[in-house]
């Protein structure tokens, strides 16, 4: 088996049948020997019955794998035991694939002889966005968003790496680093606070960058389109999100820091103060939904306090 696409997928059934019949119509694999795994994450609605049936009616391999420990990343760990292609990649359920995707990404592994390759990953065009999503920000990148222009680069897997919606590896990388840290990740449906965190494969390809000589690479011509549900586009996605960023980081984080009050570094006390103060100057003057980024800067302070609180009740 030369390719094996995962798809992580939690009551999400609806979504389905769509996401998989665009990965029907790749093209430009010739012969070339691929599977789609779909890990069902403990899901309570009918997806064993329409991947089943999508088994049936599309002429692509598809296989079913259960994972009963709820969180993105073990299903994702799933995808790799179960899994037999040389290259595995991962797409979401919300996810539609180009008709060259898989080809490209291939390509680009067997050109480069690379450890992993990611694409574009674009907004599902018929999506309107709020005005307060700010294009000169990153901003549309807390919703999938990424694109590193028109030509193929190599990324150095710590600034610049891909996005978990459209990422591909090399199995040789799951015997140099391991799996991904089941810790970290999005829980269930990923609507809750408790359940919605992100940037769960930062730590994957920043633990693979540190290994040493890595070759990762950006295949321009893998393009996915990211199908942006409603509560994504409300400003309490985006505090939240950011908040559990900064939670998860420091509830995690093993650096020692000798003046702390509350369990907290002393730091971001002032830290908390500026940032504030900027949310309020911007407000003023520019108006809310303007100074909204800076508004997520706070909620990513608060979080962080919070994560390191309660790191010092636990430990």
């Amino acid at each position: 088996m030369e390719f094996t696409v995962i798809i992580c997928t939690y009551n999400r059934a609806g979504n389905l049948p769509r996401c998989l019949g665009a990965l029907a119509a790749q093209q430009g694999m010739g012969d070339r020997d691929w599977e789609v795994l779909v890990v069902d994450n403990n899901s309570s609605d009918n997806t064993p019955n329409v991947v089943a049936d999508l088994a049936q009616k599309l002429p692509i391999k598809v296989r079913y794998e259960r994972e009963a420990e709820q969180g993105l990343n073990y299903a994702r760990n799933t995808g790799i035991r179960e899994s037999d292609g040389k290259y595995f990649s991962y797409v979401d359920d919300d996810i539609l694939v180009s008709n060259i995707w898989l080809s490209s990404l291939f390509k680009s592994f067997e050109a480069n002889d690379a450890d992993a390759v990611g694409g574009r990953i674009h907004l599902d065009p018929s999506i309107i966005l709020p005005k307060w999503i700010r294009p000169d920000t990153d901003m549309m990148g807390f919703l999938g968003y990424q694109d590193f222009g028109e030509e193929p680069l190599r990324l150095d897997g710590h600034r610049r790496y891909p996005f978990g919606g459209n990422m591909a590896f090399n199995r040789r990388v799951v015997e140099r680093i391991g799996y991904f840290n089941p810790k970290l990740g999005r829980k269930g449906a990923g609507v809750k606070r408790s359940e919605l965190f992100k940037g769960a494969e930062t730590d994957y390809f920043h633990r693979l960058a540190a290994s040493g000589e890595v070759r990762i690479f950006y295949a321009p011509s893998a393009i996915v389109y990211h199908q942006i549900m409603p509560f994504q586009l409300k400003k309490k996605y985006f505090r939240t999100i950011h908040f559990n960023a900064g939670f998860q980081k420091a509830f995690h984080d093993d650096q020692p820091y000798p003046r702390r009050w509350l369990g907290i570094p002393r730091f971001y006390f002032s830290q908390l103060a500026r940032g504030t103060g900027r949310y309020a100057l911007q407000a003023l003057s520019r108006g809310p939904d303007w100074a909204f980024r800076q508004q997520m800067n706070v909620a990513h302070m608060l979080g962080t306090m919070l994560g390191y609180r309660k790191q010092s009740q636990t430990s």
